[in-house]
């Protein structure tokens, strides 16, 4: 495992942290809050990534035909990590950037690459990814949502169902679908891939009021809702196979915001506990610090093999199971414990107010939903089980 940069990766770093303390807007709001709400938020969010593009730091590593720069993606991994020094807008364009739109541009045309690519890139559109289900689970090929070819000749398909918990629906423009086209053929088998335009007759976007007071997530239905052949992604019945190439890019995003131990010790040192004395004298305190400074190190060291192994033009293991299973349940366990050590204050959220009081509360309400988004704790248990201790799968009777 390299723990430094070569000579190469630091002087990339360098052009890049230069670039950065030159471009991040003074006005960006909005680091830790998981929402783009309102139309000032978007703008922002718009604004900075089509900066970010013509500079040659959106999708760095895509290559020339989808319209990138044909970076490395030790580079990409490097941007984001000193982006994330920085306090920038939200940004609602990741998942189609990282997940949706790679799909779209590696199983169409070159007419499709060049009408979606720079504009997906530029923030001019937003992608979502239209994946799970009400009945379905985390079993992304039980998917139920039913597409048929038309009877009147002109090879259209039509679609009707529902997806659920589909992240920036509500303002995303385009959407990756997986539907049920063979109900005859054993699960995996009967699927096929599309894209689709959300402002499509017949779809309805249903945003889900959280905890929080976001709305990121949605429902959205489809009735009779009619798409092109053309909007297809690989073959009839093929979809399995094109959404696990889409499942790949997702096991290698890794959300690290949020609520972490320094932000704990910061405010531990400046306010009293509970108990009168300051947060940082209580035993309890200090063991639970200790313990999650001990978790933090061993994914920081877990996030250098995924970035050894692209530094070395390989493709990471399961390893970003590992971290996502451990940090979306640390960043719970600790929020809850930041918000009691604030006592009174701690049931305040005050978007307005100290930083850390914003943080400690979003990352409270945000983690449920990460221990659900991109695989439950038991998927993830699954994949570690499998394919790092290489122990038997589940017996999954309902295959063939």
């Amino acid at each position: 495992m390299d723990f430094e940069d070569s000579e190469d990766e630091a002087n990339y770093r360098a052009v890049v942290r230069t670039w950065l303390e030159a471009n991040v807007p003074n006005d960006a709001n909005g680091k830790h809050r998981r929402g783009v709400e309102g139309s000032e938020s978007l703008r922002s969010a718009r604004s900075w990534q089509a900066r970010k593009a013509s500079a040659g730091y959106a999708c760095i590593h895509w290559p020339r035909e989808w319209g990138g720069p044909a970076g490395t993606p030790i580079q990409s991994v490097i941007f984001h990590q000193e982006e994330s020094k920085f306090v920038t807008p939200p940004n609602p364009f990741h998942i189609g950037l990282n997940m949706s739109v790679p799909t779209v541009l590696a199983f169409s045309d070159q007419k499709t690459r060049e009408r979606f690519g720079f504009s997906a890139m530029n923030g001019d559109e937003i992608w979502c990814q239209l994946f799970s289900e009400p009945s379905g689970g985390s079993d992304l090929a039980a998917a139920r949502t039913r597409v048929r070819k038309t009877q009147d000749g002109t090879g259209d398909w039509i679609i009707n169902g529902q997806k659920v918990w589909t992240s920036f629906a509500h303002i995303a423009d385009f959407g990756l679908i997986l539907c049920r086209s063979n109900t005859d053929a054993p699960k995996h088998n009967g699927l096929t891939m599309f894209w689709v335009d959300l402002r499509s007759q017949g779809v309805e976007v249903r945003p889900i009021h959280e905890m929080n007071g976001s709305s990121t997530f949605n429902e959205v239905f489809f009735t009779d809702v009619r798409i092109s052949d053309n909007q297809r992604l690989g073959p009839v019945d093929g979809g399995w196979k094109v959404a696990v190439q889409t499942l790949i890019n997702e096991r290698l995003q890794s959300d690290s915001s949020g609520a972490d131990w320094i932000d704990v010790l910061k405010m531990a040192r400046r306010l009293p506990s509970i108990y009168g004395k300051s947060a940082l004298q209580n035993p309890a305190v200090r063991q639970q610090l200790a313990q999650w400074y001990i978790q933090s190190e061993g994914l920081k060291h877990t996030r250098n093999r995924v970035i050894t192994a692209l530094s070395r033009g390989h493709t990471p293991g399961p390893e970003n199971s590992i971290m996502k299973l451990v940090r979306a349940s640390q960043m719970q366990d600790l929020s809850h414990a930041a918000i009691e050590i604030m006592g009174r204050f701690g049931v305040v959220d005050e978007a307005g107010g100290p930083e850390e009081r914003s943080l400690f509360q979003d990352s409270l309400m945000w983690a449920p939903g990460l221990r659900i988004a991109g695989g439950t704790d038991e998927i993830l248990r699954n994949i570690i089980a499998e394919r790092v201790l290489r122990l038997p799968r589940d017996a999954s009777h309902d295959k063939s």
